[in-house]
């Protein structure tokens, strides 16, 4: 017996020596897969720079526990290919949540305005920033990483979610909206844009023509992701002859105050700085994986049934066409300074501006139709809207909404909802 219970005795000993051994403790142990000594972006970095704001939209939203379960399960992730999977399906469920709460689908998303569109905005910054901090146990390339990245920005922006029917006697139109932006200005941004094309992802409209099924996206802004592609990728797919192609698109940002702007000409010209704080001046670069207009156009005008969004009489802001451009004249062209004027583009001119600027609201138009031109579907209308500058921010910089903030929102985008459904309704199918 005495020989016994010394046995038992080592076992149990062995046992405390084991655990003691392998218990995680907090000077050695690795808590988690992320490096934090790993440099963020500008807009990334805005997160903290902007404390508490974010954290509280997100919360009031009940968005943060989206971040969390994506970073749980990213370092779950054994490998690349399951690193793969946790990217769409946290991408995809961000982007499919964030229009349910806006279309009140989900009750579950705690107190904050349906219209509001900064929950899925921060929420994304906190995941793309995980993903950059991210270190896991086996190697990623830069190019991998790059590849995860652009997974990640491309299911929580609705673009992998496009998804049209495929049938006869259906119309499709096909919106994007923007993120907010210049954020190191103000950090409570909204854009209602980017508000519009959550209640309008999955609308159906009843038309002379049958139905029209609009499906949305939203887009950065950023210079790199523009000169990658993401506006030919979201838009190309759709114009090409197929059964998905669409029957109008439109391309939809924050423009001046208290009035809805349908712009005349795109010009091949972009100026500006965008969230990540890089610069540009320059011509509009091709993309090399699209089919671009054998000749590229100085400007490109819009095809979207104008008229009839007028005629609409939508409220509470005017609508009308803004032929506005700024161009350099021929013969000596960038020798001299440009010219602005409301006449539309003078022959054999050379942009500067479109009549949204020059920034990546004119890109998003440029672009677009510049894909629309190249792959040959000249007849689809497509153009930009540009809709009223968000108003009323707080006076109270720790205040990131008020009751005249809600308000003024809502009517904005539900005037752009009904622009947008008179779009549809003349489109031609």
């Amino acid at each position: 017996m005495e020989d016994l219970n010394w046995k038992w005795g080592f076992v149990l000993l062995l046992i405390g020596v084991m655990t003691f051994t392998f218990m995680p403790t907090n000077g050695s142990a690795k808590s988690d897969c992320f490096n934090s000594d790993v440099a963020l972006t500008p807009e990334e970095q805005r997160i903290e720079d902007g404390a508490p704001i974010p954290q509280q939209i997100m919360s009031d939203a009940e968005f943060t526990t989206f971040a969390d379960e994506f970073k749980e399960d990213l370092c779950k992730a054994k490998n690349l290919k399951k690193a793969q999977k946790v990217i769409e399906k946290h991408g995809t469920e961000l982007w499919k949540t964030a229009v349910d709460g806006a279309q009140r689908e989900r009750t579950n998303l705690g107190n904050l305005d349906r219209y509001d569109d900064r929950p899925l905005y921060w929420t994304r910054l906190h995941m793309t920033s995980a993903l950059r901090q991210w270190e896991p146990d086996y190697t990623v390339s830069e190019k991998e990483r790059e590849e995860l990245m652009n997974k990640l920005e491309y299911t929580s922006r609705g673009i992998t979610s496009i998804d049209f029917p495929k049938g006869k006697g259906v119309k499709r139109i096909l919106v994007s909206g923007f993120d907010p932006y210049r954020l190191e200005q103000e950090f409570r941004r909204s854009n209602p844009s980017g508000a519009a094309a959550l209640q309008l992802d999955g609308k159906m409209i009843m038309t002379n023509d049958g139905p029209a099924f609009i499906q949305t996206a939203n887009f950065p802004v950023r210079w790199d992701d523009f000169e990658e592609g993401i506006v030919e990728d979201t838009f190309g797919p759709y114009l090409k002859e197929s059964k998905e192609q669409v029957d109008l698109m439109m391309t939809i940002s924050q423009g001046g105050p208290r009035i809805m702007a349908i712009e005349g000409f795109a010009g091949r010209w972009h100026t500006g700085v965008g969230n990540n704080l890089e610069n540009r001046s320059e011509v509009i670069p091709v993309v090399n994986d699209w089919e671009m207009p054998e000749k590229l156009p100085e400007f490109i005008e819009t095809t979207l049934p104008y008229a009839e969004m007028i005629a609409a009489k939508t409220e509470p802001w005017p609508v009308k066409r803004n032929d506005e451009v700024c161009e350099w004249l021929a013969p000596e062209y960038r020798d001299q300074p440009y010219e602005c004027h409301d006449g539309g583009p003078t022959q054999d001119s050379k942009a500067r501006k479109g009549g949204g600027g020059s920034y990546l609201s004119n890109e998003s138009m440029y672009r677009s139709n510049r894909v629309r031109i190249g792959v040959g579907a000249v007849d689809i209308p497509g153009g930009h809207l540009h809709i009223a500058a968000q108003e009323y921010y707080p006076e109270d910089p720790d205040v990131y909404i008020t009751e005249e903030f809600i308000n003024f929102r809502k009517n904005t985008v539900d005037q752009t909802v009904e622009l947008v459904s008179a779009a549809a309704k003349a489109a031609e199918k």
